[in-house]
């Protein structure tokens, strides 16, 4: 085990998110150590933040999408793109994906996703890289949760994925509003409620909309 995982398995619990309660995660909540980390600690560290510690709204929709709809990804190759723990990953694994990966910048984060698919027998390849902008990989499903939380990271992150769905990938992403959700590109598919934490949103249940990105 490296040291990134026994760092996931010191300061996270097993839980279930709400949206997808047969999979199983290890989370932070507020009875786990690293929920009391606040970001100037944790950089003081030299560690990024803990995204990857949670399972945020869009993620969360984008998982039970694919759970409710599995024809969307049976026997297709799969990108979770920003995946934080690879929630949607281990969904399309689950729902019959024929290869999936999962891609995120941070090495806590491919920690958590290889711990958490293990946890659910889920066979999910990691990449701990930027994708973005580059070579373009034979992927026929791109997905993404909740990536339009800072402006510079939603036009970059968004003007690919039109890119990659004007080569010919459906690309989905799950989006509770976010401040730098595009104005155009999107079509709305379905919507989700999920219950959430008044310590990561600013209500108990948030709408979470599932859109497909049309191609550039």
């Amino acid at each position: 085990m490296t040291d990134h995982e026994s760092f996931v398995r010191a300061y996270t619990g097993i839980d279930h998110p709400p949206a997808c309660p047969e999979l199983s995660l290890y989370l932070a909540s507020e009875i786990t150590p690293l929920w009391l980390a606040t970001e100037e600690t944790l950089k003081a560290v030299n560690l990024p933040p803990p995204f990857w510690a949670f399972c945020w709204v869009g993620g969360q929709a984008v998982a039970r999408h694919i759970l409710d709809h599995p024809e969307l990804v049976r026997g297709k190759r799969v990108l979770d793109f920003a995946a934080g723990g690879g929630v949607a990953a281990i969904a399309a694994a689950k729902a019959g994906a024929a290869v999936v990966e999962a891609a995120d910048i941070d090495p806590f984060a491919a920690a958590a996703i290889r711990l958490n698919a293990d946890l659910n027998d889920a066979r999910v390849a990691v990449l701990c890289a930027d994708l973005v902008d580059g070579p373009r990989a034979d992927w026929d499903v791109v997905v993404a949760g909740d990536v339009c939380y800072e402006r510079p990271m939603a036009e970059r992150v968004f003007a690919w994925l039109r890119r990659l769905a004007a080569g010919g990938a459906l690309v989905l992403m799950g989006d509770p509003g976010r401040n730098y959700l595009p104005n155009g590109g999107l079509v709305r598919l379905a919507s989700y409620a999920v219950p959430t934490s008044r310590e990561l949103e600013d209500r108990d249940v948030r709408e979470a909309v599932i859109y497909r990105v049309a191609a550039a």
